[in-house]
């Protein structure tokens, strides 16, 4: 049976203990047995401990753990098993079984790692931290000093060293910068209110807020306009129309004291756009460093933005791309979830370039291809220098090599990608397709090279010289020509040839002049021989509608003469309605005599 060996690290060094029990991490009440120090200290025998010789060895022990490799010291400790290939070995971290394997004679040690799988290997380290002073009483009144020196270092260590703390400068920026353009509005408006009252026509002249705050420096008041120079300040144009619009201004005046506070808060408002400057300045750059992928696609600035919605570069890489694509829009998202809506297409990628350039049918198309190619870009960005693992000395000589990369090499995921979403765009808009090395700026218009063509050079032209008294020079061309007869008979033949075709389209074109004279002088007739239904109808008493009507039906014909003849059939009915007419008209006086009898009968009674 392999002895058993427990590797325990402490604040002040490492402890190697021998377990007199060589199956005790096969019992089943192993922590009934590790109940008390008696216990503890006769299962456990202290064979060995190497103590660290400085706090600073002791924090590069512990960092070294920390990043899963064998110390010196610890190496030298493991040295004093004798027989390791046969020796079983319990280790306080599972990150250190490759690198105790890669020492001379532990490729075949039985390693046993405290975790949160294997419960009995952690009872025993549990025993060991809790029972310290009583295992190595030789160290126990300096543990708790060294402890808590030992923890300080680490966190110090692990703060200078933070891979998050230029995260944490790009996410400060960006909000310092939304703050100052926030103020900054505030201030300019403020500024333009105070001195319209003095000079209200240069608020239409002038849009630019920063150009607004030093002419007020440079001229002060209206009066003053005419001497001032403001070409240093403004275009030439806009300063002549400024200094027009002062001279007939209808401002009111202003005191020495008013004037005096409007310039200190113009100086303001330019010291405030000078120092935002310096800040975006300063953000492209850590943002190109830091995540060149990301700013190529989206923009340095829609990027810090996202870091900082999302908290850390690495937390954003781990979100998909259905989470970037809506990030920044969360409140319509669940107010859409809520009333049953459809859901943002996007949240802060509306602000990129490309979204911006899209149409309103393909924003949401583009915003999503963007967000995918976007993901893609921060998982390179982020997590390969973590995949890596690299130390310290390694992580230095990366970053010095990396400083020496061109970042076109290290955007060129980002570049690559972008300039397929561009062609995408413009096949989803009609639009031709762009070449290679070109590229579309903020504003829609194409930047970069096009095409390469290769026009032919111009010659020098002789014919336009002159001669010295100003006349042109003769040509070597003759001006007029003999042309020669030709005796040719297939020339003769072709020439009747054109003659024959050319009589056949006069006879053609008389003919069709012909058949609409014809046509012409035939509606002619007809328009004359129309016959007058006004006169016809007031003939026989009726509208010219009615008689139009009548004509159709064939109850009426017009005679040759012009007379107009009624049907005989229609003659008779109307007839017999008169009769009907008359009838009733003789029994309605019988009706209305009996009426007046009825009511004198009436008055009588």
């Amino acid at each position: 049976m392999p002895s058993l060996y427990i590797v325990a690290d402490t604040p002040a060094g490492y402890g190697l203990f021998k377990a007199s029990d060589r199956k005790l991490l096969k019992r089943d009440d192993l922590r009934q047995k590790l109940a008390n120090v008696e216990a503890v200290t006769e299962a456990l025998r202290l064979k060995s401990f190497e103590k660290f010789t400085s706090p600073t060895v002791a924090l590069e022990e512990a960092a070294a753990l920390v990043n899963g490799k064998v110390p010196q010291t610890l190496s030298e400790l493991l040295a004093n098993i004798k027989d390791p290939g046969d020796a079983t070995i319990a280790i306080p971290d599972p990150r250190l079984s490759s690198g105790i394997r890669a020492l001379p004679g532990f490729e075949a040690a039985s390693l046993y790692a405290s975790s949160s799988s294997d419960s009995k290997t952690e009872d025993i380290f549990r025993a060991i931290r809790e029972h310290l002073d009583s295992l190595i009483p030789e160290s126990a009144s300096t543990f708790e000093k060294v402890a808590l020196g030992l923890s300080h270092s680490v966190h110090r260590h692990k703060l200078k060293f933070s891979a998050d703390k230029v995260d944490v400068m790009v996410i400060q920026a960006v909000k310092l910068i939304e703050d100052m353009d926030r103020e900054l509005n505030v201030y300019a408006m403020r500024t333009r209110e105070w001195y319209g009252w003095h000079f209200p026509e240069m608020g239409k002249l002038i849009s630019d807020h920063v150009a607004y705050a030093r002419v007020i420096i440079t001229a002060g008041r209206r009066d003053g306009f005419s001497e001032a120079d403001l070409t240093t300040v403004l275009p030439e144009e806009i300063a002549e129309a400024v200094k027009a619009a002062a001279e007939i201004s209808m401002g009111t005046d202003v005191s020495d004291e008013d004037l005096e506070n409007v310039k200190l808060l113009a100086a303001q408002v330019i010291q405030y756009s000078e120092y935002r400057s310096q800040i975006s300045n300063f953000l492209e750059n850590r943002m190109r460093a830091l995540a060149p992928n990301l700013t190529a696609l989206v923009g340095w600035l829609v990027g810090a933005k996202l870091i900082a919605h999302a908290g850390s570069l690495r937390n954003l890489s781990m979100s998909p791309a259905s989470t970037i694509q809506i990030l920044g829009a969360e409140k319509a998202l669940f107010r859409a979830l809520k009333t049953k809506h459809n859901t943002p297409k996007y949240g802060i990628l509306y602000n990129s370039s490309l979204v911006g350039q899209a149409s309103q049918k393909t924003k949401g198309k583009i915003a999503r291809m963007l967000a995918a190619k976007t993901a893609l870009g921060l998982r390179i960005d982020a997590i390969e220098p973590i995949m890596r693992n690299e130390d310290e000395e390694e992580a230095a000589a990366t970053a010095a090599a990396a400083a020496d990369q061109d970042e076109e090499e290290k955007s060129l995921f980002g570049i690559t990608q972008r300039t397929r979403l561009e062609n995408r765009l413009r096949m989803l808009d009609g639009k031709p397709l762009l070449p290679k090395g070109v590229a579309v700026g903020p504003d829609g218009q194409i930047k970069g090279p096009g095409a390469f063509s290769v026009n032919e050079a111009r010659g020098y032209n002789d014919e336009a010289d002159g001669i010295a008294n100003g006349t042109p020079k003769p040509s070597k061309k003759p001006l007029i020509e003999e042309v020669l007869d030709q005796t040719n008979g297939g020339a003769e033949s072709d020439d009747d040839a054109m003659d024959v075709d050319e009589e056949k389209d006069k006879k053609k074109k008389k003919k069709s002049k012909e058949e609409k004279k014809a046509k012409k002088n035939k509606d002619k007739s007809t328009e004359s021989a129309e016959p007058d239904y006004e006169k016809l109808a007031a003939s026989v008493d009726l509208s010219v509608k009615r008689f139009r009507k009548k004509l159709e039906k064939g109850e009426i014909t017009i005679n040759a003469d012009g007379s107009v003849e009624i049907s005989k059939k229609k003659n008779k009915e109307d007839g017999k309605s008169g009769e009907k007419r008359k009838r009733d008209d003789d029994v309605e006086p019988e009706e209305g005599s009996k009426k007046k009898k009825h009511k004198k009968k009436k008055g009588e009674a």
